[in-house]
């Protein structure tokens, strides 16, 4: 890792150096971890204290398993081996990554917005891929901790880099841009997330915009062309920067997709539209509507860094599915739609839009959606209403939250509509054959916040024969 010598980290932290006598202290450190398990010969750990483990118990560990040097609150008895002690480590990570930002060349593309950013990041990524050496944020890990590895993570012969960023509450944003500092920040779209702490949808836009401050001066902000709010990003608050939008509409977004097939769970074709007049058939193996604009935004994305359109079109095409972000998974009883990892309302009703893709029987199995304070009991029956009104044969709702989906959806006629409590006692309904709840060759979309730990639910389902 370029300039991250014991020395030159200890300063870019602000740390004091202890157990440091008769070691090589400009030795360049190979890597950047918080688990112990993962330190490797001439690592850094960052030993930060958590609910239940403690880092610092793992100090001599990482030590005698070849780590280079410690960054630590405190040094417990018998320690050998150079330490930083700082006050917070978890600062210090943060402060860690923003020095050696300082020492990249590598572009960076920000994936910022309310719902999608995760399966647009894998396509941005999918499509840079086909000619950059890129590295990507590894699943979700696009908080105060997971954007500090992942920009620690970057080596001299990444040439791009693709990292999802996440935030909950006003100040996040900022101090996230301030370490990623990105080229390129691509905006999926704002809804009704993290209200507990944002309030309304202009608190979202508000904390989300807090990285455009931080990004290059003569960087490209890619705009949802669909999206209201993220209309109020104008001159004004890019300033120099360019404006490319991307969406559906030929006359409005400057990327756009035309003559759009579905092909069901498949995914979808359609032809992509660019500013310089050119166009070509290009085909997401992602099902669902929306998946549309994640593809045309990564296109956009693969367009601004020069690539032709093969390249983007074989990008596209080898996207992968991650579990719990509508993974189709094709057991031998059933056909699951695995999207348990988060749950928003703009989430939810793209979920059911996906589940209507499907030719069989239609089961949704929806949970809770954590992180809607005041607008908790409102936006749970809308999302009832919204999946009895579109086409779903059978409405399984589980979770205390998710009692106000299904009141309101029972209002409607002519759908199996059931209610849990919780997902225990959901599987035992569902193990119990003569309720006959699920049919063979069934779709099950399988959907909730991730805290209601519905991979439990997915796990049920693919092992059932």
């Amino acid at each position: 890792m370029r300039n991250m010598n014991i020395w030159a980290i200890a300063e870019a932290i602000g740390g004091k150096l202890e157990n440091a006598v008769k070691c090589d202290l400009t030795k360049e450190a190979t890597g950047v971890v918080i688990d112990s398990r993962l330190i490797e010969e001439g690592g850094i750990f960052v030993a930060t204290k958590g609910e239940r483990v403690d880092g610092h118990d793992f100090i001599q560990k990482v030590f005698d398993d070849g780590a280079l040097a410690v960054i630590c609150e405190r040094i417990p008895p018998k320690v050998k081996g150079p330490c930083i002690v700082v006050e917070d480590s978890l600062a210090a990570l943060r402060e860690l990554a923003r020095y050696y930002r300082d020492q990249l060349s590598v572009r960076i593309v920000g994936i910022v917005g309310s719902v999608g950013k995760t399966s647009t990041k894998e396509l941005v990524a999918s499509v840079l891929d086909s000619h950059f050496e890129v590295l990507r944020t590894e699943g979700n890990l696009n908080n105060e901790i997971g954007v500090p590895l992942t920009v620690l993570k970057i080596r001299d012969g990444h040439e791009v880099a693709v990292i999802e960023m996440g935030i909950s509450d006003f100040g996040e944003m900022d101090r996230l841009g301030k370490i990623v500092r990105p080229d390129v920040v691509l905006f999926t779209n704002i809804g009704p997330c993290h209200l507990e702490n944002l309030k309304d949808l202009e608190g979202v836009l508000k904390a989300k915009t807090e990285v455009i401050p931080h990004m290059s001066p003569s960087g490209t902000i890619i705009l949802n062309g669909q999206d209201e709010m993220l209309d109020r990003i104008n001159v004004d608050m890019a300033g120099d920067r360019k404006i490319i939008r991307y969406g559906k509409e030929s006359k409005r977004d400057d990327v756009y997709a035309s003559s759009i097939e579905n092909l069901g769970l498949d995914g979808s074709k359609f032809i992509a539209n660019f500013p310089d007049g050119s166009h070509y058939e290009m085909t997401v193996p992602l099902p669902g509507y929306h998946m549309v604009d994640n593809a045309v935004a990564a296109a956009a994305v693969g367009f601004l860094m020069g690539l032709n359109l093969e390249e983007i079109r074989r990008g596209l095409t080898s996207v992968e599915q991650l579990s719990g972000r509508g993974h189709i998974i094709h057991s031998p009883k059933y056909t699951i739609v695995d999207d348990c990892y988060n749950a928003n309302p703009k989430s939810m009703y793209a979920a059911i839009d996906t589940l209507g893709y499907s030719l069989g029987r239609k089961v949704a199995i929806l949970g809770d959606m954590f992180e809607l304070g005041e607008e908790t009991e409102k936006l749970h029956a809308q999302v009832g209403d919204y999946a009895a009104e579109h086409g779903v044969d059978s409405l399984i709702f589980v979770g205390s939250a998710a009692k106000f989906m299904y009141e309101r959806a029972r209002i409607h006629e002519g759908i199996e509509i059931r209610y849990y409590p919780n997902k225990e006692l959901l599987i035992t309904a569902l193990s119990d054959e003569t309720k006959e709840i699920l049919k063979p060759q069934d779709t099950i979309l399988v959907k909730a916040s991730h805290g209601m730990g519905f991979s439990e639910v997915v796990d049920y389902l693919s092992s059932n024969e």
